[in-house]
């Protein structure tokens, strides 16, 4: 059954959709730095005291002109030919910040594979299943969610594929 937090939450659409779906997960409000220099990932996995490997950052990509979501570990970098080649593109480039916030409803350093305003072509890096539970961001910066990587593929009716690397 899924958590409720009283840390200000439950009001995110990420939150919101996990509760909707009657998915098992837990919250991890944080007090997010922002003059941290680890960056938003590794700051919150050293927040809620988690694997790094565990803790999934989201990131926006265009491939082709289209935005597709890329869901790699926080301590990984975003392979772009591999993103490209998983949704069978040709040409993959960071989104501009300002359109993923458009796209997603989030914020830069709070955006959630969960719950975005338009759902998106999503990709999460394979090492996804080789976890228990893994952390995504609930929606705001300071709030990650940990969920079964089979929800978190489910949810966002992603594809796994090989797009992370070190």
């Amino acid at each position: 059954m899924a958590k409720k937090n009283k840390h200000n939450s439950a009001g995110t659409q990420a939150i919101l959709a996990l509760e909707k779906a009657g998915v098992a997960h837990t919250v991890h409000p944080y007090e997010h730095d922002p003059h941290s220099d680890l960056g938003y990932g590794l700051e919150a996995a050293k927040a809620i005291g988690a694997d790094p490997r565990q803790v999934y950052k989201t990131l926006m990509v265009s491939v082709d002109g289209k935005l597709v979501v890329g869901v790699v570990p926080v301590d990984s970098k975003l392979d772009l030919k591999a993103v490209a080649s998983a949704v069978g593109g040709k040409k993959a480039t960071m989104a501009d910040a300002t359109v993923a916030e458009r796209a997603t409803g989030y914020v830069v350093g709070g955006i959630s594979p969960l719950g975005q305003k338009t759902r998106h072509t999503t990709i999460v890096d394979e090492s996804v299943l080789s976890h228990g539970t893994v952390y995504v961001s609930g929606g705001r910066r300071g709030l990650d969610v940990g969920l079964a990587p089979a929800d978190l593929i489910t949810l966002t009716a992603a594809k796994t594929a090989p797009i992370g690397r070190d």
